[in-house]
């Protein structure tokens, strides 16, 4: 992968050409919305507000540039072309204007047009300009200057893996697989393990050159066993004898598409999800079927809080793909995201029918279960998730934790239990498992010096985590270690100051310490935290208001529980 340093000074050299619009000179409703909506990454409000604004204002470079923007983001570069025209017209600086020109001039096959750009006043950027010149050459069958164009690429400081990578590219599109691996076996493999695609793609490049063997070994030194079904899919056909097609670039206009890609995914890390949109889209414009480049594409919406559009490009992904599976759960997650959870269950219901040999899937149907509390529902599909992985693997701790949680709140506590503890077993010091499970032996009033244990243990992990400290002065407090518990309770309330169980259960630690008024005031902050339309949270509304009118003691006795240990001074 690009290292951290080479990805900053990549987005040092791309983002300095950025031009973002500026605030227009104009008092008009619509272009006031569009300000709002871009803001927001609201991009059809912000397409349709800016649009409705450059009527009034048809010149208005500012305005200009905010609908050529907006368009690229949407992905409709073809109805951005004019809007740039007009821009480049008016020799006005725009690196989305730029883009835009240069990635219609590309797909439409004028290729001398693109060359004759000046890259100094009309480039998008050194790399991009430089591969994009490479890949025209080619596109002209000028196979020594797109050599040329990109040794001098290679050159530029922070470029060299870029260039090589595509050059690699380049040569195993022609056919020359020899000169591809070449520069990929080169410096231990740098280029091909430059990113996932580039991997893939030698390996590909080895199986064309009858290595499949090297090829296997290859995908074994670089994914972890089962990581996703592409590699696996790559694997069981290599272990067949079957010659793997090279497909990543089949020809000079997907390698252009590639410029983008990788700039845009390098960019990921570093540059706002916006701007990496803008080269994700161009790279899906030259190349309807970039599986890699939607994907993308769909998660930087998903985050930009898109979900409507991020929903629509998940759905490109074909059926045929071995990606179709992530592009199905990344679209369950956005849908539940955006509190369409039964459609979300829909989706992955219909996923788990089509693969039922994904654990994947299972999970991320029984996570969103859980999450709508069908928890039967929820401890099925963990059921078939465990199953289905390796015994024993450390990863398979969150599913028996999950599944415990479900267990535990279907009150079947034997089974949650047990699943607490062979979560424990694959992971002796997870925080989350020893919490919950020291907290509900608190709450169950059972093995509380075990419990004590756990959650010290937890504490000692986590010791910020508002929950977790909580459930040791929770634990200190069911032992009768009263002034022990004070602090804990206390720090627990300054980490979690609004949550409604902590603020009662510091009322509670007061009470026992004596320190009776505040224990009131505690429970009536914890009353007024309470969400009412949360009917099955923990604090009890009813119960917090008996204790601020009689106290803690009185409640106890009402209900049949132990007194407290040290009585209460009032």
């Amino acid at each position: 992968m690009v290292s951290l340093v080479r990805r900053t000074a990549l987005a040092v050299i791309l983002i300095s050409a950025i031009t973002l619009p500026a605030a227009a000179d104009t008092g008009s409703g619509s272009y006031l919305a569009g300000r709002q909506a871009i803001y927001q990454s609201d991009y059809p409000a912000a397409e349709r507000y800016y649009s409705q604004a450059l009527q009034a204002d048809p010149k208005n470079a500012k305005l200009l540039e905010n609908v050529v923007v907006a368009r690229l983001a949407l992905g409709e570069i073809e109805r951005a072309l004019p809007v740039a025209n007009a821009i480049e017209e008016q020799d006005l600086p725009s690196q989305a204007t730029r883009m835009v020109i240069s990635a219609n001039l590309l797909a439409s096959g004028e290729l001398d047009e693109f060359l004759a750009r000046d890259p100094e006043t009309q480039g998008v950027g050194p790399l991009v300009d430089g591969l994009l010149i490479a890949w025209t050459h080619m596109a002209q069958g000028a196979m020594s200057k797109a050599m040329e164009e990109f040794d001098a690429v290679s050159t530029q400081e922070g470029l060299k893996e870029f260039a090589l990578y595509h050059k690699a590219m380049a040569l195993a599109s022609v056919g020359d697989f020899e000169g591809s691996e070449a520069i990929f076996e080169a410096d231990n493999g740098a280029v091909a393990r430059f990113s996932r695609r580039a991997a893939l793609s030698r390996t590909e490049v080895l199986s064309q050159l009858d290595r499949n063997e090297d090829a296997l070994q290859f995908l074994d030194d670089v994914f972890a066993a089962g990581s996703d079904p592409t590699i696996e899919g790559y694997v069981s056909r290599l272990a067949n004898g079957e010659t793997l097609p090279f497909t990543h670039v089949r020809s000079a206009q997907d390698g252009m598409a590639e410029v983008f890609y990788s700039v845009g995914a390098a960019l990921s890390a570093e540059a706002a999800p916006d701007y990496v949109l803008l080269y994700i889209r161009a790279a899906t414009f030259l190349r309807s079927d970039h599986i890699d480049a939607i994907l993308l594409s769909a998660e930087l919406l998903d985050g930009l809080e898109q979900y409507d559009l991020a929903v629509d490009v998940y759905r490109q992904v074909p059926p045929t793909s071995s990606d179709y599976h992530a592009a199905e759960l990344g679209r369950a997650e956005v849908l539940s995201r955006s509190d369409r959870k039964d459609a979300a269950a829909e989706v992955l219901q219909n996923l788990a029918a089509q693969s039922p040999d994904l654990p994947g899937v299972h999970v991320a149907l029984a996570d969103l279960r859980r999450q709508q509390e069908n928890y039967t529902a929820a401890v099925t599909s963990y059921d078939k998730a465990i199953a289905l992985t390796e015994e024993g693997a450390g990863s398979n701790w969150f599913l028996h934790y999950a599944r415990g949680i479900s267990h535990e709140r279907l009150k079947n506590w034997e089974m949650a239990e047990a699943d607490f503890r062979r979560a424990l077993e694959l992971n002796p010091d997870q925080p989350q498992v020893l919490n919950y499970l020291g907290y509900s032996l608190v709450e169950r009033k059972e093995k509380l010096d075990e419990a004590l244990e756990m959650i010290e243990r937890a504490v000692a992990a986590r010791p910020d985590s508002g929950y977790i400290v909580d459930s040791l002065g929770w634990v200190l407090f069911r032992l009768g270690r009263y002034d022990e518990a004070v602090d804990h309770m206390e720090r627990a309330v300054e980490l979690m100051p609004v949550d409604p169980v902590v603020n009662d259960h510091l009322g509670d630690v007061y009470w026992a310490v004596g320190r009776a008024r505040e224990a009131e005031f505690q429970w009536k902050r914890a009353l007024s935290f309470i969400d009412p339309e949360d009917t099955d949270g923990e604090a009890d509304p009813e119960r917090i208001r008996r204790k601020i009118e009689v106290g803690l003691d009185t409640v106890l006795h009402e209900e049949g529980a132990e007194p407290l240990k040290v009585a209460n001074e009032g």
